[in-house]
């Protein structure tokens, strides 16, 4: 597919078959693809390849998923690339684990073929140009963000909104369905302000909502929000 062609995928994972398997599969969609065994292959191959996206699993040997994303989120070649974890632990910490290293997803084993390549293909959209994105301006649905004006517009209605409320909005809504940890926002939106909490984030979300409808952001229990339902 045209549309992939120059996508390159670093998949890593400890068990041969895995990679075959997601290897096969991304190959015949048309993207690049290249392996890694564990976390330090994962680093080297990275910096060799500079992949738009890299499937991590977690438990491996040497270094695990979740020391290699936090390794390669600090170097500047990684920052905007797409780092999903893969992984058969479905318990609630290592999915908060994944996101607070600065992971973007998460694809539970076992692995349906199909279902991986429609959530990479998804995950990948989200960073292609768009004609939804003009002049710092998002387009999501009947929502306007007007980032240089600092406006935005609901079905055609100006929604006034705080700084705060309007950076956070605009923060989640530059990548629809990312889940963005407390911890990614409070550094995003408030930098390294020592009388923010919690329960300042848990306020603006509310506001959002209160301006824009409840399905504006979604909760994900434990971890964060993201923009949408």
């Amino acid at each position: 597919m045209s549309n992939t062609a120059k996508q390159k995928i670093l998949i890593v994972d400890d068990e041969p078959d895995i990679l075959e398997l997601i290897e096969y599969n991304l190959k015949k969609e048309g993207y690049q693809v290249f392996l890694a065994h564990n976390g330090q292959e994962a680093v080297t191959e990275a910096k060799r390849s500079l992949p738009d996206l890299i499937v991590l699993d977690i438990m491996m040997p040497k270094m695990d998923g979740i020391e290699a994303c936090r390794i390669m989120r600090t170097m500047p070649e990684f920052k905007n690339t797409f780092m999903v974890f893969l992984t058969a632990r479905s318990e609630e910490y290592s999915e908060i684990a994944g996101f607070n290293v600065g992971a973007d997803d998460y694809i539970a084993k076992p692995i349906k073929p199909r279902a991986l390549v429609s959530r990479i293909n998804a995950i990948l959209r989200r960073n292609a140009p768009s004609e939804d994105v003009v002049d710092n301006k998002l387009e999501i649905g009947d929502l306007v963000i007007d980032r240089e004006a600092y406006l935005v517009y609901k079905a055609g209605e100006r929604i006034v909104l705080a700084k705060k409320e309007f950076e956070l909005l605009y923060l989640l809504a530059s990548k629809p369905g990312k889940v963005y940890t407390r911890e990614v926002i409070l550094k995003n939106i408030w930098e390294d302000s020592v009388v923010v909490t919690n329960r300042t984030i848990d306020v603006h979300i509310r506001k959002l909502r209160e301006k824009l409808g409840d399905d504006c952001v979604s909760t994900v229990k434990g971890v964060g929000y993201k923009f949408g339902a």
